[in-house]
């Protein structure tokens, strides 16, 4: 896909251009999309049903380039961790490719795009997105100094839940900080079976995780975590006073974690990376019972 889209640059800014989109994940979705999913969910809770086109626009526009800029500063913080862990050592920083210099003109260029974004919503949003740009550029460093690195992942994946409540109804209600506390149990959730896949490369490299710090009992603590998970949305639901489409996602959401859980229960590396993308489906699961009970209310 990228080579079609990057065919008509001349050859000389082809394959910079191609490393730099490979940088930024363009070749690989699933990552923007656990962070859309979430931002949809809230836009359509604060709006009620479908939220304003503009919303809609800024924010999923937003996602893509907030996760672009994360990916970016994420390899520039790991470029010496990356070439010791096998699924990393081919990145474009780690691989020589991309200098960290580079990596840090296109994570600023990234978030100068997102803020200008920003700029056209309301006063509390821009304050709000000070705060998530710090969360995007403090998360690639906490591997390094803390076991729970996911848990600053899941902030920074759902600072834009309050965003998007602030941009529709120019607050944050006590439902849009429970939707984000939901949604940094469920990063914690597909980040630690992302983590599975890369723990034993972390333990020689010295990095941390949530999947180090569980060990033997990960499998254990996830399932703790899924079942907070499902009490944070039946509390999101109540307190919505969301429809039967809502619930049935619900019960679908409390089936593919169990089928999630079935996937990683011999720790395999290539079931753990195929659990952790399996959460596309349970967030696009949430989001179609949100839209569906909300538009028949």
């Amino acid at each position: 896909m990228l080579d079609w889209l990057l065919q008509k640059l001349p050859d000389r800014h082809r394959e910079k251009a191609h490393d730099i989109l490979v940088l930024t994940r363009m070749d690989r979705p699933i990552g923007a999309l656990l962070l859309l999913w979430p931002t949809w969910w809230a836009l359509w809770l604060a709006a009620g049903d479908f939220p304003p086109w503009k919303m809609l626009i800024i924010f999923t526009l937003g996602v893509f380039a907030m996760r672009a800029a994360g990916c970016a500063i994420n390899d520039f913080a790991d470029r010496k961790l990356d070439p010791q862990v096998a699924r990393t050592a081919g990145r474009p920083i780690a691989a020589g490719r991309v200098t960290p210099r580079e990596a840090l003109i296109v994570f600023a260029a990234l978030l100068i795009f997102a803020f200008l974004l920003v700029l056209l919503t309301n006063p509390l949003t821009i304050k709000l997105s000070f705060i998530g740009a710090g969360l995007a550029a403090l998360y690639p460093f906490t591997k390094r100094y803390t076991d729970l690195p996911q848990v600053v992942l899941g902030a920074a994946f759902g600072w834009s839940i309050p965003m998007a409540f602030a941009a529709v109804t120019n607050g944050v209600p006590p439902l849009g900080w429970l939707l984000f506390i939901a949604n940094i149990l469920w990063s914690v959730i597909y980040d630690t079976e992302y983590a599975m896949v890369d723990r034993e490369d972390d333990l020689k490299a010295g990095a941390r995780s949530t999947a180090i710090l569980f060990g033997d009992a990960d499998l254990l603590i996830l399932g703790v975590l899924m079942g907070t998970f499902m009490v944070a949305l039946v509390m999101v639901g109540t307190r919505s006073h969301l429809g039967w489409p809502y619930w049935a996602a619900v019960i679908a959401t409390a089936g593919l974690f169990g089928w999630q859980q079935w996937l990683i229960r011999n720790r395999d590396r290539d079931a753990c990376l195929t659990a952790f993308r399996h959460n596309n489906w349970l967030g696009l699961t949430l989001w179609i019972g949100i839209a569906l009970a909300l538009a028949i209310r």
